[in-house]
């Protein structure tokens, strides 16, 4: 039996769309002999849907797509499991569940229902499905195969130390004499999850002395990135079959000979896998938006640089305009490394000298200002003029204007509303600024793109006179371990102090700079997720709020 794991990259909501990339990749496993394919949960409408779901025509479209393509099937030549919407059956409680349907001879032959519904970090789904009461194992060419979708398999009792659910989906399949488990999954990227991921379904393996084959979602969905990464585990825990990472691809699994295709990728280490996942966000944000081009602020900095090269790999170079915005504060070292790093992009390039605006809008405010000192009134003036620009270049040329800030200035709201902050997606807002040095060397790994001036030079806002971060705030090699321990892990003041050895005075000030820069961060743009716990989706505090630290 040859098993074909499809990992594609749906569009949330095209269905024509995405019923185009089953029937193609569905007609290529038929060429390559394989009798099943497999593709990611909710394939026919992208995941995550969200709201879209409360739309009755929604489901109802689901189902139309699903009987088309089962007309793929007629001739018995290939069964298809495919992710989608079906209503629920339950008289009371949620109106649709996140099934899996086995199509074979031209109609639904076997349907099962997602059991394990979760309701943490970036996942609403108990908010929209009702959960499967049971699930039964069924018959595939002759084998018992146990369908999972998702987190059903994310449960086991023997790998993880505090398990969120009472039940296990696998060990209840497992029960009825299932040999085969497959698995159909929208299981986002993040950090490290690769790796955990495959541990996890070596560990079911293993447990169970039956193969394990796993297809991801591919692509970016607004703030989520799908690494796909699919794999096919041998019961003995060995990997016997690996997708792409970050790409669409069609991989074939031989359960006789338990042989299967390695399709190699260069993202073996985090680094690189975290570029290709923002390069990947990056490239179907703006394309699912509807939209091919994206505009930069280039100031000469790291955190601007590592945007420009993201927006060039993931949209192509003739599609980024750079644009230059010195003020009176600008150094020509800065102006020189924009100009420098757009020639060797090969990017558009724009000068927009901002000091006649600067200087007219403060005549203006003079009246209301006299007899007030100068403070960030007037460097975050200069930040809104430039958000100005790139707005108006946003308009007139239809293309989005890509945000620069990194994850530890959103962290402590070191950014400015309504001027750096402006924009249609924060590329690099879920990446720490240390993150950001390590990425822009990676990016220069073969050549020199970002100047080496740009990655040596002391970082600073240049909004007044000899400027630096370091002004406002600790060294980012002090700052993103103590960012890290509270955003992502939630670790207390004391705790992080002991841990890293820095006074408490320096911690306390560092945390009350997060907890007091919410208001800005829920107004951002939607920011790609690349850690565990991004700034928007699936993080959630309150505004108002008296927070004791």
């Amino acid at each position: 039996m040859i098993v074909a794991l499809a990992q594609i990259n749906p569009t949330v909501g095209d269905f024509l769309g995405n019923q185009k990339k089953i029937e193609a990749f569905t007609r290529a496993a038929v060429e390559r002999g394989a009798r099943l394919i497999v593709f990611p949960e909710m394939a026919i409408c992208g995941y995550p849907p969200a709201d879209l779901l409360e739309r009755p025509a929604f489901t109802a479209k689901c189902q139309q797509v699903v009987d088309s393509i089962a007309e793929l099937t007629a001739d018995g030549s290939i069964s298809i499991l495919c992710g989608t919407v079906t209503p629920s059956a339950h008289a009371t409680g949620k109106r649709r569940m996140n099934s899996a349907v086995l199509l074979q001879q031209g109609k639904i032959a076997f349907t099962q229902s997602k059991r394990l519904l979760p309701f943490y970090d970036v996942f609403d789904e108990q908010r929209y499905f009702a959960p499967a009461d049971t699930q039964r194992v069924c018959t595939i060419d002759g084998r018992q195969v146990a369908i999972t979708i998702c987190e059903d398999a994310w449960n086991d009792k023997n790998f993880w130390p505090q398990r969120l659910y009472s039940v296990d989906p696998v060990e209840h399949l497992m029960q009825q004499g299932a040999t085969l488990i497959l698995n159909l999954s929208a299981s986002p990227y993040h950090r490290n999850k690769r790796a955990l991921r495959t541990q996890m379904l070596a560990a079911i393996a293993q447990r169970h002395q039956t193969p394990v084959l796993m297809v991801n979602q591919v692509g970016g969905n607004d703030s989520l990135i799908f690494d796909g990464s699919s794999v096919a585990i041998a019961p003995d825990g060995s990997c016997i079959a690996q997708a792409a990472s970050f790409a669409e691809d069609l991989v074939l699994v031989d359960l006789d000979a338990m042989t299967g295709e390695q399709h190699g990728t260069r993202a073996e280490d985090e680094d690189a896998a975290i570029y290709d996942a923002l390069v990947l966000g990056t490239q179907d944000y703006v394309r699912k938006c509807g939209f091919s081009k994206a505009v930069v602020g280039l100031s000469g900095g790291i955190d601007s640089a590592l945007v420009a090269c993201i927006a060039t790999e993931a949209l192509g170079k003739e599609n980024v305009l750079g644009v230059g915005m010195p003020s009176q504060y600008s150094s020509q070292g800065s102006i020189d490394d924009a100009q420098q790093l757009a020639a060797n992009l090969g990017i558009a390039f724009e000068m927009l000298p901002i000091q006649p605006i600067f200087e007219a809008s403060k005549t203006t405010l003079t009246p209301l200002f006299t007899g007030l000192p100068a403070d960030t009134t007037e460097e975050n003036l200069q930040s809104r003029i430039r958000g100005i620009l790139l707005m108006a270049l946003s308009n007139k040329l239809s293309a989005l204007v890509l945000t620069t800030g990194n994850k530890s200035e959103m962290s402590v709201g070191y950014c400015t509303l309504y001027g750096d902050m402006v924009g249609a997606l924060a590329v690099i807002g879920d990446v720490f600024k240390t993150t950001v040095y390590r990425l822009s060397r990676f990016v220069n790994r073969e050549r020199e793109i970002i100047p080496e001036n740009t990655l040596t030079k002391a970082p600073s806002a240049e909004l007044r006179p000899d400027q630096k971060d370091t002004d406002s705030l600790p060294p980012y090699d002090v700052l993103d371990p103590i960012l890290e321990a509270y955003v992502e892990h939630y670790l207390g003041v004391e705790g992080i102090a002991a841990e890293q050895g820095q006074s408490l005075e320096l911690v306390r000030r560092v945390v009350q700079l997060v907890e007091r820069s919410e208001y800005k961060r829920q107004q951002a743009a939607p920011v790609l997720k690349v850690t565990q716990k991004s700034f928007g989706i699936g993080r959630r505090f309150p505004i108002a709020v008296k927070v004791q630290v």
